[in-house]
């Protein structure tokens, strides 16, 4: 193994070791104020000083899709009219395995250190969003990498129930698609709550479209590019409301074109119309980006890597326009069939 990649499976049981303690149901939450992420917030963070108000927005800029998620899924489950805009209460875990150099979380909220973060219990997290005087009603478990201590997410849902707030809030969490601990570490019961709570999502990001691109953005071995697709399915499989993100940076501009339709093929193995589910997200620089450590994280090749996604997102839609139908493609997110 190459020297310079992250050893992850090393690397996040560590991390989970870390992050979690499940005897008490306490995970490590990231303290975002104060932190060099808190100078790219639009509002001042809340709940002690541990959450943020996050706006998530359907319109982004030319040439690039718009992003309902998790707005559209959100309205459909809540029986509400559809928004252009909406707002969620996120928490962070402390914890991520992966250091893809486009993060906007800075690095050293991501390795569970106790000087950075708080140990709280789902409770906890959920009574202060509940008076939240302007409650958001998503509530979005975010990291860092969430699916490192996934216990997280059935605690958070049993939290929600205790408060009678389960009907009243969409439940929306992230997984970077980078290990099975959702499997190897619930329980069977604690799957099934998961499966069987009716306001939730669930999102997959692909760190790339290649291995190249993959390995460029994380740090992460090459080969672990496949893995994404396996995690992303078994979570399918489980019947869970499933969907995607991808970032298209990559330090190789040559063949874009093939490899984007690979990237789709791969995709369309998994569900014919699961492309239809995954929405490319643009890369842009945050602050946190620009104070640490360069040059080492943002080089010329991270510059170059802004410039070569613009190609990329013009072969991804251009072959989505020659695969899918019109109806296909105006289908509301949260209605296209994976099953």
């Amino acid at each position: 193994m190459n020297a310079a990649f992250i050893n992850t499976e090393s690397f996040s049981g560590k991390l989970r070791e870390k992050a979690l303690r499940r005897s008490t149901f306490e995970l490590l939450v990231s303290r975002l104020a104060d932190s060099s992420q808190e100078s790219d917030l639009k509002e001042p963070t809340n709940c002690g000083g541990l959450g943020r108000i996050r706006h998530f927005k359907r319109e982004t800029v030319v040439g690039w899709p718009q992003n309902p998620l998790p707005i559209d899924p959100a309205c459909h489950r809540l029986g509400i009219s559809l928004s252009e805009s909406m707002t969620a209460q996120v928490f962070q875990n402390a914890a991520c395995n992966w250091r893809c150099w486009y993060c906007f979380v800075p690095f050293g909220l991501l390795n569970a250190d106790s000087k950075k973060s708080e140990w709280l219990t789902a409770e906890e997290l959920v009574r202060r969003y509940s008076e939240l005087a302007d409650r958001p009603l998503i509530l979005d478990l975010s990291g860092g990498q969430p699916d490192l201590t996934p216990e997280w997410i059935p605690w958070t849902m049993d939290a929600l129930e205790n408060r009678g707030m389960e009907g009243r809030t969409y439940l929306w969490s992230d997984d970077n698609l980078s290990t099975d601990y959702f499997w190897r570490y619930l329980t069977t019961k604690e799957i099934d709550r998961v499966t069987r709570f009716r306001n939730y999502g669930k999102v997959g990001c692909f760190k790339g479209f290649d291995e190249r691109s993959f390995s460029f953005n994380t740090r992460a071995e090459p080969k672990l590019f496949d893995q994404q697709f396996d995690i992303l399915l078994r979570s399918i499989q489980l019947g869970l409301d499933v969907y995607g993100y991808a970032t298209f940076t990559s330090d190789c501009e040559k063949n874009i074109d093939t490899r984007m339709e690979t990237f789709i093929d791969r995709l369309q193995d998994i569900s014919p119309l699961l492309p239809l589910r995954v929405i490319p997200l643009r890369v842009d620089i945050f602050t946190p980006q620009r104070q640490e450590a360069r040059p080492r994280q943002i080089g010329i090749a991270h510059e170059e890597a802004l410039h070569i996604q613009e190609e990329a997102i013009r072969c991804w839609n251009q072959i989505l326009q020659a695969r899918f139908t019109q109806h296909q493609l105006k289908l509301p997110i949260y209605g296209v069939p994976l099953q």
